[in-house]
């Protein structure tokens, strides 16, 4: 079982693939994209080429990025959220459900089309969160 991560998630808008590779120029260490399209993640064709998801790992720096879709706002100084990862289900429903109490849910804490469990939403206090619960590692 992994450890719970707490990571910031920035939100761009069309220029994640451009602000990442800029970071990453920066803070060197590994990074990946994967776009809309790759998970047929969205019915506009104009989205397939988007960032759906991309994350730099570094050393001692790890944040993830991602485009926002043309149906979502995009508010610069409100385009980030706290991202919750990992593979204790228990743990991350627990967080999830405190979050959420008072707060709005956004999405739903349900399956995604990557495979993991994948919600959204902004607590109380307007501070947006993402928890995704990925499945337990096999066992060998």
């Amino acid at each position: 079982m992994q450890k719970t991560a707490l990571h910031p998630y920035l939100s761009f808008k069309d220029n994640a693939r451009e602000a990442m590779e800029f970071y990453s120029s920066i803070f060197g260490g590994k990074l990946t994209f994967n776009t809309f399209g790759e998970f047929h993640a969205s019915d506009d064709p104009s989205e397939s080429n988007k960032i759906m998801h991309s994350m730099i790992e570094a050393d001692g720096i790890t944040f993830m990025a991602s485009d926002t879709p043309n149906g979502m706002e995009h508010s610069v100084g409100k385009n980030f959220s706290m991202s919750l990862s990992g593979d204790n289900e228990q743990e991350l429903r627990s967080y999830w459900d405190k979050l959420t109490d008072g707060g709005t849910i956004t999405m739903p804490l349900e399956k995604a089309p990557w495979g993991d469990t994948f919600g959204m939403c902004t607590d109380k206090f307007g501070i947006d969160w993402m928890v995704n619960i990925a499945p337990l590692a096999q066992q060998q």
